[in-house]
């Protein structure tokens, strides 16, 4: 009998300890080209190189808003995908250009919204198996969204595997 109630306890324990965060995309793995083509980058910690990192970050009402981020490192150079889709607005989709310096991104971003193409640029930096962006900020002049240079990286992505 006292084996049955540790048995249920422990199962009872494991199910409460295997919940996620707010999606099923919660995966902690990546993408490796291979071995022998990766190679550290130039700085301490900076991320290792040819290799693509995939990231989703939720927001908004009940976390419906979701970025993904899909980047391939070569060298210095960064090139990827970046699509913002909220809930009831219209996406954002397009593609990243940039540089890497140590576990810095600078990128351009070129995006395709509601018919129109337009750009905007973007910092990012890795962390382990995260990846941080300085948030946007409206200019009242131009009317746009623009990346708030004097904000620390406050947005924080998730790693999830690539497809």
């Amino acid at each position: 009998m006292k084996i049955n109630f540790y048995l249920l306890v422990s199962i009872a324990l494991l199910a409460s300890c295997s919940g996620s965060n707010n999606t099923a995309d919660n995966d902690t793995t990546i993408s490796i080209l291979s071995p022998a083509d990766t190679q550290l980058g130039s700085a301490p910690n900076a991320p290792a190189v040819n290799m693509r990192y995939c990231f989703f970050y939720t927001d908004g009402a009940r976390a419906q808003d979701t970025t993904e981020v899909s980047i391939f490192i070569n060298g210095n150079k960064v090139t990827g995908d970046m699509y913002w889709i909220p809930k009831q607005k219209d996406a954002r989709k397009g593609t990243l250009t940039g540089t890497l310096a140590g576990n810095a991104i600078k990128a351009v971003w070129n995006y395709t919204q509601e018919g129109s193409t337009d750009t905007m640029a973007v910092e990012f930096q890795l962390r382990g198996n995260a990846l941080a962006q300085k948030p946007y900020q409206y200019d009242a002049k131009t009317g746009r969204q623009q990346t708030n240079n004097a904000a620390a990286y406050t947005v924080i992505y998730n790693m999830k595997n690539c497809k």
